[in-house]
């Protein structure tokens, strides 16, 4: 009998160092260096074991050294594919947010590959050299191992035009409908490695968002029979289990945990598996690379503390997360600000990602700027109508709810399975009022633009992300269709230039949005 040891990592999102970067001396139980220390002890040689290393996605685009690599010193982008190489990584999968950058980027940052990236539902992808196929074949202790590469089809919906030149995303299920029988015929043991997550409840099949296909992960599993394991990622859950007969992992995000699958093979065929995941807290960061990487890390520390802008007025720091959803608040409407001022538009709209986002000190830094918004995102001007704006409003009432004493909490809707407290907006421009004793659907009970209420045929003009103007979140409302002016600089660059153009800028509190609980 063979034992086969399928070690992946995903959405480590650019966090090599165990830190958020809050402050210089920010510690945390994470970071890829710590992973890489974990993947080393799982790769030591084992009689009988064979061992193979995936890596899942979402490596260029999340942390302040991420953006530093990228808009710094992007020649030095080849650093991530050095990394992979030293992690002894056999595979490597697409995340949607390695496009965030662009290709030229994407293509620079794979080119001292040792390994192949798969990219088996992205046509056009080894055209543009991001891609070695859609599969790769290992052969290891005797055995033949396939390795599907998948990434979530979604991509088109959320990544600029130009980011995707040549590039066409089929969905995940067809194309594992038709790999994996063909790679049975090739292989002994068949592994999907899916940058996307599940749709519904793993156990009880019941959808737990929209069908868009963003996430294909619970209809691998029911309709893809020949599956031996399954990698999985996009939506930072921690997940490891059997289901359908088919081991799962997704380790989370930022190197917190390494999946681990096991299958237990005897003449070629997978005669029992396990599934589990190896939290990276009490590891020691790899020494080796750390101290390959140290340097870049300090200089990365040094230019985040470097000030971009001042501060007068009302506070900008978000102490109260929650509050600051409920009523608005300086830092948002300082946000939705620059977006008005780059976009031109009637209405802004802007979410505070999470409930780590700190706003600014009097003296801004670039630390706190990149804390605060993370993303690189750029933004979009739509024209849509006032009962799209209403549709568009009542989604974000639906982020409240009311417990029986009358506390306001944020929906489940927007917790579970996956924490996307992005994906409630905050505005300006507009007057509106919510009112959460009413039912989801009918909480909008007030709506004007410049003091007049808003008609349903009525023309306006919105700025926001280019996530969101896509539709993402949910917000069917917004489409890449009505899109009449896209703003090619990301917010963080549009904020640091409205820094240079106003030194000293002043906050405000804003009061146009009233919420009855």
């Amino acid at each position: 009998m063979t034992h086969i040891k399928i070690v992946s990592t995903s959405d480590v999102h650019g966090y090599l160092f165990p830190t958020n970067y809050s402050s210089r001396h920010d510690h945390q139980p994470y970071g890829w260096l710590r992973a890489a220390a974990l993947l080393r002890q799982l790769q030591a040689p084992t009689p009988d074991t064979v061992i193979v290393t995936i890596d899942n996605g979402d490596w260029l685009e999340g942390s302040p050294l991420a953006s530093y690599l990228a808009t710094q010193v992007p020649t030095q982008a080849a650093l991530w594919s050095q990394l992979l190489n030293a992690g002894h990584y056999d595979v490597g999968v697409l995340g949607n947010h390695d496009f965030n950058y662009g290709l030229p980027y994407l293509r620079a940052s794979l080119a001292e590959r040792h390994y192949p990236v798969l990219a088996a539902n992205i046509a056009g992808a080894q055209a543009q050299g991001i891609s070695d196929g859609p599969y790769t074949i290992l052969e290891k202790g005797g055995l033949t191992i396939a390795v599907l590469g998948l990434t979530t089809a979604y991509v088109p919906h959320w990544e600029a035009a130009d980011h995707l030149t040549g590039l066409t995303f089929q969905t995940a299920l067809a194309t594992a409908q038709t790999w994996v029988p063909q790679l049975h015929q090739l292989a002994d043991i068949v592994v999907v490695a899916y940058h996307g997550g599940f749709e519904a409840d793993l156990v009880s099949g019941t959808a737990t968002e929209p069908a868009t296909g963003e996430n294909e992960g619970s209809q691998l599993l029911a309709q893809v029979p020949g599956i031996d394991a399954l990698i999985t990622g996009h939506q930072h859950r921690q997940i490891a289990g059997v289901y359908h007969d088919v081991p799962v992992t997704q380790p989370g995000e930022k190197g917190l945990a390494v999946g681990v699958i096991d299958l237990d093979v005897a003449d070629h065929h997978v005669i029992a598996h396990r599934a589990q995941l190896l939290k990276t807290a009490t590891t020691p960061p790899d020494p080796q690379l750390h101290a390959q990487t140290s340097r870049l890390e300090a200089r990365v520390q040094t230019w985040l503390d470097q000030p971009i802008g001042h501060l007068t007025g009302a506070s900008m720091a978000v102490n109260d997360p929650l509050a600051a959803r409920l009523h608005g608040h300086p830092y948002l409407e300082f946000i939705n600000r620059v977006e008005m001022t780059a976009g031109h538009a009637d209405i802004a709209a802007t979410a505070l990602f999470n409930d780590q986002v700190l706003g600014f000190q009097p003296t801004v830094t670039r630390r706190q700027l990149l804390n605060s918004y993370p993303y690189p995102n750029t933004l979009v001007v739509e024209r849509i109508t006032g009962q799209e704006l209403r549709a568009a409003l009542e989604r974000c009432a639906s982020f409240f709810t009311l417990t029986n004493d009358g506390q306001i909490q944020v929906a489940a809707a927007f917790t579970t399975p996956k924490v996307q407290l992005y994906n409630y907006d905050v505005y300006a421009g507009i007057d509106y009022t919510f009112d959460l004793h009413q039912p989801v659907g009918h909480r909008l009970v007030r709506l004007r633009y410049h003091d007049d209420p808003v008609r349903p045929d009525q023309q306006l003009t919105i700025v926001m992300n280019q996530y969101r103007g896509h539709g993402g979140g949910d917000y069917p409302m917004f489409q890449s269709a009505k899109i009449i002016r896209a703003i090619d600089s990301d917010m963080v660059d549009l904020v640091q230039q409205y820094f240079q153009a106003h030194p000293v800028v002043t906050g405000v509190t804003p009061h146009n949005l009233t919420v009855h609980a």
